[in-house]
């Protein structure tokens, strides 16, 4: 008898995003019209052209690997020495950052580091995770059996939910019980809030005070404008000792079906063993990394590492200013109708209040079945998500403007 993985029968309903994609075809299946007209502003994926350097250097990369020369069979586990070089020079110590080469890890995706990541911590941690909050998450950590079972809210056991509101900005301060792990995400998916200087510091004093860990998710940090604003967690002093930073390609350099992101793992990061012995994270990360994943493809490495040529940067610089030019016509036209909003500033997601008597679903539905538009219902995000709906600025340009048209013609 094979027997399976009990926690992943806690997990609540289906993933967000697929069961949107559930409704959409339910939707469009009944409707075959309006199915023609729907524009998706639900999920975060990008919709603009790999930049051309990007292109040029992938195109250079095919062609070597058709000669015996210039063939790459496996490369190294932990990414190419050139492109982890590139990222800890432009991206940290072109800063002022002191990241090594060897401590960035170049993988597949930053929403696969942060499920990975619990291979090497412990399940006894006690975990904060804001509320709302990108749900991978809470759902990796269940599925790690990490939690307890989830109540009638769908709050876990064994979570500590730092609620996020517009009182608070949607930055959650410390809370004053310890604990172990905490999740934060800068500029934040779902609310698009961004932590100020003084709001991280007292994070990072939090966790040098309780030995505690931060996992900072700072996929979207390519999309803040104001330079008051911290862009990496290690901005912070002392954060070199209790943080771990994911970085990703996707968004800034429209990698989202290329697939390339990278973790940075400080050497002077210490984890406890049960006995109480104090060990550096970094090898066992590299052990886990080298173990259960092969490396991403030579060709797309090498069209990362283009982005960090003046002609990649100068194409990446456009596509952010495209999406943030989306972003303020959406956020205009939701301010037009008469509600609360957040977030499109310094990041793509528009966070909105629903109509009064709306809930977060409910207006999914009206938006769908009114607009032909696919937002994300806040819910989903967590029960603090819940009045709200993000709406993201991943588009064309004619599309933002068109949803923006419908937007203010429904009757609200």
């Amino acid at each position: 008898m094979a027997y399976l993985n009990d926690h992943y029968l806690k997990l609540k309903a289906g993933y967000l995003f697929p069961e949107i994609g559930r409704r959409v075809k339910a939707f469009g299946d009944a409707n075959p019209d309006a199915a023609k007209r729907i524009i998706r502003c639900g999920i975060g994926d990008v919709t603009e052209p790999l930049p051309e350097a990007v292109r040029t250097a992938m195109h250079r990369a095919i062609d070597e690997m058709g000669t015996r020369e210039g063939f790459h069979g496996y490369g190294p586990e932990q990414g190419y020495e050139w492109l982890r070089h590139a990222i800890a020079e432009h991206d940290f110590r072109a800063r002022g950052l002191e990241v090594a080469d060897d401590e960035v890890f170049v993988s597949d995706g930053s929403k696969c580091d942060c499920g990975n990541i619990l291979d090497i911590l412990g399940g006894d941690n006690r975990i904060a995770i804001t509320d709302p909050v990108y749900p991978v998450y809470v759902d990796t950590n269940v599925m790690a059996g990490h939690t307890g079972d989830a109540d009638a809210s769908g709050a876990y056991g064994g979570i500590t939910y730092l609620r996020c509101s517009a009182e608070n900005g949607f930055v959650a301060a410390p809370p004053a019980e310890v604990v172990d792990v905490i999740y934060l995400c800068f500029p934040n998916n779902p609310t698009g809030a961004v932590a100020t200087r003084e709001q991280l510091t007292a994070w990072v004093e939090y966790a040098l005070r309780h030995r505690s860990l931060i996992l900072f998710d700072a996929a979207y940090e390519a999309y803040i404008s104001d330079p008051s604003l911290p862009r990496s967690i290690y901005e912070i002093p002392g954060a070199r000792e209790v943080a771990i930073e994911f970085r990703s390609f996707s968004k800034n350099g429209g990698f989202t079906g290329t697939r390339c992101a990278c973790i940075v793992v400080p050497k002077t990061l210490l984890a406890s063993t049960r006995s109480g012995e104090q060990l550096p994270l970094h090898p066992l990360w590299a052990r886990r990394h080298t173990t259960k994943f092969n490396g991403v493809s030579y060709p797309v490495q090498r069209g990362a590492e283009a982005l960090y040529t003046p002609e990649g940067k100068a194409q990446v610089a456009a596509l952010i200013a495209h999406y943030m030019g989306n972003a303020a016509i959406l956020r205009d036209a939701a301010t037009a109708i008469g509600l609360r909003v957040y977030g499109g500033v310094n990041a793509p997601y528009i966070w909105c209040s629903t109509p009064a008597g709306l809930t977060s679903w409910e207006m999914f539905d009206r938006m769908l079945g009114e607009a032909n538009v696919v937002i994300t219902p806040g819910s989903g995000f967590g029960s603090a998500g819940e009045g709200y709906f993000r709406i993201s600025a991943f588009n064309s340009r004619a599309n933002a403007e068109e949803v923006a048209r419908r937007i203010k013609a429904i009757a609200w």
